[in-house]
């Protein structure tokens, strides 16, 4: 009987693999692969093993920089890859990229990869910058294989000369997931579903929606977003956001008056977490996207494929996607005059 070749995903937390990543290991099982599924613990795992058929193993891992911790996941993946004996490990984020193409090293896994979908340095400065900068040298040199998910992020990796070139490849025309056409189609909602999303932000059709979608952090351009929206709304009242995010107080805070605005702004409606985001695309009429830093965002496809307007920065990854006053609207970063024009 022909030996199934052994898988190991890894990302550093399972928010990764229940969203972006949501069906790669079951596909992959189903076309002959012995798949491990491996992250540090979160919530998530529930969705995790609700939607994918392959086992998963704990690693306990952070998002920060913990030296000892690290260590630790060092050792626990070490101890992992010598038990399993994978034929092929695959990182995803940054510190799963990191402790995972050692370990791989170390154990001298056959087929190395690891897949870039967005750097954290990009918008760090100083001695933290030239940290991240080493850590991702690091990861790409344990590395077989590194696969930047959009061809502006290759660029980058090229310019910053953080491996050789001919290490990097873009699968396809980017994304690490592509799109779910099924799910993300107008015709295929549930008429049920949709309503009660409607009576939760207590839909009015006299109103517009401008809808955004990820986490509720600095890095995603959501403070002049809501500086913004409070301003056009005195303008225009009839306008509402919607914010379709988490909030992650231990690793980049928002200022408290831009969450108090979040939280009690009768024009700002929060949703904390949801795996409906087809239909909150379905009701609104614009998406909006002020991030600092993307690797490839599938967000800005989904809305794409819903048909809704995209205004968003144009940085590396968006511009991958939109071209300004074709597919959508692009405004400089961090400002806020931009954003508000193209609004």
């Amino acid at each position: 009987m022909q030996h199934k070749k052994k898988l190991i995903r890894i990302t550093t937390v399972p928010i990764a693999l229940a969203y972006p990543l949501r069906g790669q290991p079951s596909y992959m099982h189903s076309n002959g692969f012995d798949v491990l599924m491996v992250s540090a613990y979160g919530k998530e795992l529930e969705l995790v093993h609700q939607q994918e058929i392959c086992p998963h193993y704990v690693v306990p891992m952070t998002r920060k920089i913990t030296p000892f911790q690290d260590l630790r996941s060092l050792y626990l993946l070490i101890k992992l890859f010598r038990k399993y004996k994978p034929d092929i490990v695959h990182t995803e984020t940054p510190k799963a990229g990191l402790i995972g193409m050692m370990a791989a090293w170390i154990c001298r896994v056959p087929s190395r990869v690891h897949t870039v979908a967005g750097l954290p340095l990009m918008v760090e400065k100083g001695l933290k910058l030239r940290l991240l900068q080493w850590i991702e040298k690091i990861t790409y040199a344990a590395a077989q294989h590194v696969w930047p998910n959009s061809d502006s992020l290759r660029k980058f990796i090229i310019e910053h000369k953080f491996c050789s070139e001919k290490k990097l490849t873009v699968v396809g025309k980017g994304s690490s997931n592509g799109v779910d056409t099924i799910r993300f189609n107008l015709a295929n909602l549930d008429n049920d579903i949709l309503q009660e999303i409607k009576n939760s932000v207590s839909y009015n059709p006299n109103l517009s929606y401008l809808l955004f979608v990820g986490r509720m952090v600095l890095d995603k351009g959501i403070v002049e977003l809501v500086h913004v929206f409070i301003e056009l709304q005195k303008k225009y009242p009839h306008l509402r956001l919607i914010l379709a995010g988490q909030f992650e107080k231990s690793l980049d805070p928002l200022p408290s008056d831009i969450e108090d605005a979040i939280h009690h702004h009768p024009a700002i409606i929060h949703i904390s977490w949801t795996n409906k985001v087809e239909y909150y695309m379905a009701i609104s009429q614009f998406f909006v996207f002020p991030s600092y830093r993307e690797g490839f965002p599938n967000v800005l496809l989904e809305a794409a494929v819903m048909k809704l307007p995209v205004v968003c920065s144009s940085i590396a990854g968006n511009v991958d996607i939109i071209s300004h006053k074709e597919t959508g609207l692009l405004f400089k970063s961090h400002d806020k005059i931009t954003l508000r024009n193209e609004l």
